[in-house]
């Protein structure tokens, strides 16, 4: 479990990297990213992105293409908002978490309809 120091920084980045994915990138272009968490490793000196990005295919991969090659400009943009020793090397990945989540509630409901449960 990471500590208290590692999670707060990881919030910290987490919004501060999705306030610039916003500001930079148009939705029109990328989809709706979403920056869903931040993994910081425990010497502060790199942090994972896990993104989603609602939109279709084309979207998503253009989405993560365009990050991945603009990562060092997100990366000083995050590191003006802020304020850390060193600012981590971040890195993107795909999180599709929600996605698979969503499509198990789908299956539970197509469950509950075809297998009612009996009134009590």
């Amino acid at each position: 479990m990471p500590s208290l120091r590692l999670q707060r920084v990881g919030e910290l980045l987490k919004r501060a990297t999705g306030e610039v994915i916003r500001r930079e990138f148009p939705v029109s272009e990328v989809g709706l990213v979403t920056v869903n968490d931040v993994a910081v490793s425990g010497d502060l000196h790199s942090a994972i992105v896990f993104i989603s990005i609602l939109g279709n295919q084309d979207q998503q991969k253009r989405g993560i293409a365009l990050l991945k090659r603009h990562r060092k400009r997100i990366q000083g943009l995050v590191a003006r908002s802020v304020v850390l020793k060193y600012t981590p090397a971040l890195t993107f990945r795909f999180d599709d978490s929600v996605v698979r989540g969503n499509r198990v509630l789908q299956i539970i409901e197509e469950l509950e309809k075809t297998n009612p449960t009996p009134s009590e």
